[in-house]
């Protein structure tokens, strides 16, 4: 039920009388009384603590609330140190502060009808205290330090779980009410505590070996001392002294109960008093209410009255857009003829590029032809395994023969290569002088395109402002066919690059000695210990290919095992936190971050455009090992040289300091060292993405 109460938010009426007693505690001439009752707080705000304690507000009530605690945070009982009746009946207190002993003011306290469970041992610094009402709570028992309350005259405990009365209650003299649940007590028992107050004040003073008096005697402990001062300085007898002093107490009560009536008197008028304020309040409501329906009359009238004006004013807007709609038109359509005539341009480009396609595959077939497939090597080795075994000697000569007629073979292919090479030079040649002609002509034409837009749309731009969004992107686009264009220079100096290396590696072929043959077999022997698990390439292949395609462009294809492993998908990435990947092993912290960014921007345009989004049982192909006989789509072959023609000891292409070691898969380039390879992502021979390295160890 607290927790209840504490989220609950206060109604609409509730906060309005709030605001309304807080106005009223500081008008000016208000009376002491903050009464902020009925108002479903939850706890105290902040301003009724600064209004007790700047107006020196007397009384505080705030019964009938939700309220779990009396003091926020932030707050201070010192701000309350001017309040004698605090009134915190109907709530859901479960404790009370265990410094209110600082209320040094207070003389009414009621906390009836609240969860209390103990009272804190500082309510007995409350000399002051005179009703203390802790009626229908979950006491169990009181503290001793009650006993200290030299000014209570009243005790409500009942209801409560209360079966003993601390002893130290008999030393509060002043008691004349105390009310409890006799039939439940035990100490005192519940004869004694039926019998009443004065009964039950006579056993606990017996109980302690104090003499019992009535409490009338300490209600005037002032005058009481006077009166005992007077006694002892008097000359006359003791039965004259006893007589004056019965006098003297006689005009006392006397005096007492005049008073009693005075105040009596003066509560009924202050109660007239308020309710003649009440009244003058609700006439006041209903007058300002009266002042607020006039208001909103006016209000509703100039509403209507710009309502029509703004009627107006978009009908103009609707005729002004529709005019630049047609403006806008016709501007799309002179740029979609442009578009047309560029994709035009396009086209030829591409019959151009399809050529050049062909003669790559045409390259690629020749490069076929020269090299030996893994599975023919793998057999071949088989078959002379087991020839060595049997026939060793014999073997050896057959060996020598055959690698005689493979070398006279291989310079047969190597010189219908060079001829075929050097045609393809030809051609290439005449096909990357027709290109760049026709390059030529594309960036002439673009650039004269980008002129007569740029001057079209800063003329367009003098008009209208609506008109800028379309300008920047025609820039954008302008902007996108020039990189296009420098793209495809790029590309096409690559194309030449790879031609100079294509190059340089027959001549290497030609140059290898069969010296170091088991260096070869070595290096298969070693790509054949680091091929990955079935189990876990089954697991690669079952991962999505935007996911697998998001590590390799971050480049962390490294932990494909790894979230293959842990059969992680895009959904699965969507729910977790860079805490999640440490702990499955991806320790870097801006990879982590960098991933899960990259996933939500995934899935955000995946149900923009649901079609982008993979199907669910799509697997990967891109992963397969370099010897599946299927993949991939484009050929994938090592650029190894055969077995017959191994490297000879070459030096770091790096460093040009120290002796080649390492071998790149999936091109199987021996190129680097072991210091110079790791910063590598591609292999500096063929450009090639690296998946795997391995060090080459030469036998003695």
């Amino acid at each position: 039920m607290p927790l209840f109460f504490r989220k609950r938010k206060p109604s609409e009426e509730a906060r309005k009388r709030l605001e309304y007693q807080m106005c009223l505690a500081k008008e000016a001439g208000a009376d002491d009384i903050l009464d902020i009752s009925k108002c479903e707080l939850s706890e105290i705000p902040f301003g009724a603590f600064a209004t007790c304690k700047v107006l020196q507000k007397k009384v505080l009530i705030v019964h009938t609330n939700h309220l779990t605690s009396l003091l926020p945070k932030s707050c201070s009982l010192l701000s309350l140190a001017t309040i004698k009746v605090l009134d915190l009946h109907n709530n859901q207190l479960a404790a009370l502060p265990e410094d209110i002993g600082q209320l040094g003011a207070l003389q009414v306290l009621n906390v009836e009808r609240n969860q209390l469970t103990y009272l804190p041992r500082s309510i007995g610094n409350l000399i002051q205290l005179q009703t203390l009402n802790v009626k229908d709570n979950k006491l169990k028992e009181l503290p001793d330090t009650v006993g200290e309350l030299r000014s209570l005259r009243t005790l409500d405990i009942s209801e409560n779980e209360i079966q003993r009365l601390p002893q130290m209650l008999a030393h509060v003299r002043t008691l004349e009410t105390l009310s409890l649940d006799a039939s439940s007590m035990i100490h005192p028992p519940p004869e004694v505590c039926g019998a009443g107050t004065t009964a039950i004040q006579q056993f606990l003073c017996k109980e302690s070996g104090l003499e019992y008096y009535p409490p009338s005697q300490y209600l005037l402990p002032v005058l009481e001392q006077d009166g005992a001062e007077n006694s002892r300085d008097s000359p006359d007898g003791p039965p004259d002294r006893f007589s004056r002093e019965e006098v003297k107490w006689q005009n006392r009560f006397s005096d007492y109960e005049k008073r009693k009536e005075q105040k009596m008197l003066e509560k009924l008028e202050f109660e007239r008093r308020l309710d003649l304020g009440q009244r003058e309040h609700a006439q006041l409501l209903q007058q300002s209410s009266c002042q607020k329906d006039e208001i909103l009359q006016t209000v509703k009238e100039e509403q209507s009255r710009l309502e029509q004006g703004l009627s107006e004013r978009q009908r103009y807007l609707d005729t002004e857009r529709q005019r630049l709609q047609e403006q806008l038109k016709q501007t799309e359509q002179s740029i979609a003829n442009r578009i047309q005539k560029l994709l035009q341009e396009n086209q030829r480009q591409k019959k151009s590029a399809e050529i050049l396609k062909s003669l790559e595959n045409e390259r690629i077939r020749m490069e076929q032809l020269m090299s030996i497939t893994q599975e023919e090597t793998e057999n071949l080795r088989q078959r002379e395994i087991a020839a060595a075994m049997q026939q060793m000697l014999t073997e050896s000569c057959k060996n020598r023969l055959i690698q005689m007629a493979y070398e006279s073979q291989r310079q047969s292919l190597v010189q219908q290569a060079c001829s075929s090479m050097a045609e393809m030079d030809e051609r290439f040649q005449q096909i990357l002088s027709w290109q760049q002609m026709d390059q030529n002509k594309a960036i002439s034409q673009i650039l004269q395109e980008s002129a007569m837009q740029k001057a079209a749309f800063e003329a367009l731009q003098v008009k209208k402002d609506l008109m800028h969004r379309q300008i920047r992107n025609q820039e954008v686009v302008s902007g996108q066919r020039r990189a296009l264009s420098s793209l495809l220079q790029q590309l096409l100096k690559e194309k030449k690059q790879r031609e100079e290396e294509l190059r340089e590696i027959l001549t290497e072929l030609e140059a290898k000695s069969e010296t170091k043959q088991e260096n070869y077999w070595l290096i298969q022997y070693q790509r054949l210990l680091n091929q990955k698990p079935l189990s876990l390439k089954l697991q690669e292949e079952g991962m999505e290919r935007q996911l697998v395609a998001l590590l390799v462009q971050l480049s962390a294809e490294h932990y494909l095992p790894i979230f293959a492993h842990h059969r992680i998908s895009l959904d699965m990435l969507s729910r977790m936190s860079p805490g999640d990947l440490a702990k499955i092993g991806v320790s870097e912290a801006g990879l982590q971050h960098e991933i899960l960014q990259r996933v939500q921007e995934l899935l955000a345009k995946a149900r923009i455009q649901p079609e982008l989004e993979p199907p669910k049982g799509e697997v990967l192909g891109s992963l397969e090992s370099p010897t599946h006989p299927q993949e991939p789509p484009e050929p994938v072959r090592p650029s190894a040289p055969p077995a017959e023609l191994q490297p000879q000891a070459s030096e770091c292409v790096v460093c040009l300091e120290r002796e080649a070691q390492m071998v790149f898969l999936t091109c199987g380039h021996v190129c680097c060292c072991q210091q110079c390879c790791q910063p590598l992502r591609t292999c500096p021979l063929c450009r090639q993405e690296i998946a795997q390295r391995l060090r080459i160890y030469h036998s003695s």
